[in-house]
């Protein structure tokens, strides 16, 4: 009996190292297939009747088997799978040697740190999180509205599209329109981190904690979120425009065009990009016309066409006649155009040319195109890294629309002027002197705002009426 139990224990080490090297080699093979470090349970490693060749399961039920009737591989168990070595590892950003796992909630130290430091370095302003370029990317967008919302929606996926036409076959773009900025944007955001994006655009400032969230379960994919500031992945960029500087030239075109002395604006949210555009364009129109007086109608909506309708027709019934808008149809151009030429407007996000030559009299459009050419080029070549991008006039990223034939031509020249100008880095949207709206000094004479203060903005400048919603 003693002799037959030592044999049996023998062989059950024997099996044992079987099923450590059995799992090594199914890690292996199908780390040819994935990139990045991914925890053992996305891979193979998980009960011993899976190493034995039984029908692998999916990664919830590898982990409701340990928890019941499987066996764990005890020292053979894998902490970490590596991608083969000709690919440089993409580091995931850990504290004291540690990495954790999102979608296990474990934390587990990283085997081979070692082996990751030589290709490991720090800059300021960019970390390189793509080593070698891909054949072929697959880029996915996530849309607040519909593609066909005439505004800021429509100008993303016409980004989208430019970049795939400038791009070839090497370029596949997959969409979602209309997601909320809610619980169903993290959805959607994880079935795209799923289904093969190499990269993933959410192009609305409430995706911001969401596209986070996921990024940190799927460190091998790229997120790029627009308009918002939070990079808490290696694997996040952010990406914006100074939509204020079009406003600069918008202001000054209602302040030279108005005969009430009463302009308007719809305002989505109170934050600093929504800020820094009624105050941009509020401090651009006075310049010209002291007597201007600005109203501020918030919706609390990127898209809602029916409450964008009523805040036109609120600022129209209040005698304002000339409207900007940071919202993203086209119902304050609609509204407009019932008044037969007594109020005027911009097209917003996008050119909107069918309410030309007015209401519409020029328009902020978002060019996103080349950016997303950019990024999305930079996965191929393999020189993509995590960055944070602000753009605008000067870059072409934020360009003015065609000024009709309704604004007189010395106010044309003007504004194409104060264009040429902020493009080109000689003037900004904000020059001093400027006051806070509550009084106190904000810019000296001729002292230009920082771009933190612009970024970062939560005021109103004085003259500004009403308060903003907290």
């Amino acid at each position: 009996m003693r002799m037959t139990t030592i044999h049996a224990q023998a062989e059950r080490k024997r099996q044992d190292r079987s099923v450590c090297r059995a799992e090594k080699r199914l890690c292996r093979a199908r780390m040819l297939r994935v990139r990045g470090l991914i925890h053992p349970t996305s891979a193979v490693c998980a009960t011993t009747d899976t190493a034995r060749g039984e029908k692998r399961l999916p990664s919830e039920q590898n982990q409701a088997s340990l928890k019941s009737s499987g066996r764990p591989l005890g020292e053979c168990r894998l902490k970490w799978c590596q991608r083969p070595p000709e690919r440089v590892p993409a580091l995931v950003k850990t504290e004291a040697g540690y990495g954790l796992s999102r979608a296990t909630g474990e934390i587990m130290k990283l085997r081979h740190l070692k082996a990751f430091i030589a290709a490991a370095f720090v800059v300021t302003v960019a970390v390189p999180v793509a080593a070698q370029g891909l054949d072929k990317v697959k880029a996915c967008f996530i849309y607040l509205g519909p593609i066909a919302d005439g505004g800021w929606t429509y100008q993303h996926h016409r980004g989208a599209e430019a970049a795939k036409a400038g791009l070839g076959n090497r370029v596949e773009i997959v969409w979602k329109e209309n997601v909320s900025e809610d619980a169903s944007a993290e959805v959607a955001i994880e079935e795209f981190a799923n289904s093969g994006c190499d990269i993933v655009f959410t192009t609305s400032f409430g995706f911001m904690d969401a596209t986070n969230a996921v990024a940190g379960r799927h460190p091998d994919v790229k997120f790029e979120h627009a308009t918002g500031f939070k990079r808490e992945f290696p694997n996040v960029s952010t990406y914006n425009a100074r939509f204020y500087e079009g406003r600069a030239v918008q202001g000054l075109i209602a302040g030279r065009m108005t005969r009430t002395n009463k302009i308007g604006y719809i305002a989505s949210f109170p934050i600093p990009e929504v800020l820094a555009g009624i105050n941009a364009f509020y401090v651009n129109a006075k310049k010209v016309n002291p007597d201007v007086e600005l109203t501020v109608v918030w919706a609390f909506t990127w898209f809602d066409p029916d409450v964008e309708r009523e805040a036109a027709k609120s600022l129209i019934d209040a005698g304002v006649d000339v409207i900007a808008a940071h919202t993203d149809s086209t119902s304050t151009l609609e509204e407009a155009a019932k008044t037969g030429g007594a109020v005027i407007g911009f097209g917003q996000a996008s050119d909107m040319t069918e309410f030309k030559p007015s209401p519409r009299v020029s328009a902020i459009i978002n060019n996103w195109g080349p950016y997303y050419f950019r990024r999305i080029n930079e996965l191929l070549n393999g020189t993509y890294a995590q960055a944070d991008s602000e753009e605008g006039i000067g870059s072409g990223v934020v360009l003015i629309g065609q000024i009709t034939e309704e604004v007189p031509n010395s106010v044309k020249a003007e504004a194409e002027a104060l264009r040429d100008a902020i493009g080109a880095g000689t003037t900004s949207p904000f020059v001093g002197p400027l006051n806070k709206q509550d009084g106190t000094p904000w810019l000296a004479d001729g002292e230009v705002a920082p771009i933190g203060d612009i970024l970062g903005m939560n005021f109103f400048v004085e003259g500004i009426e009403g308060d903003i919603p907290q």
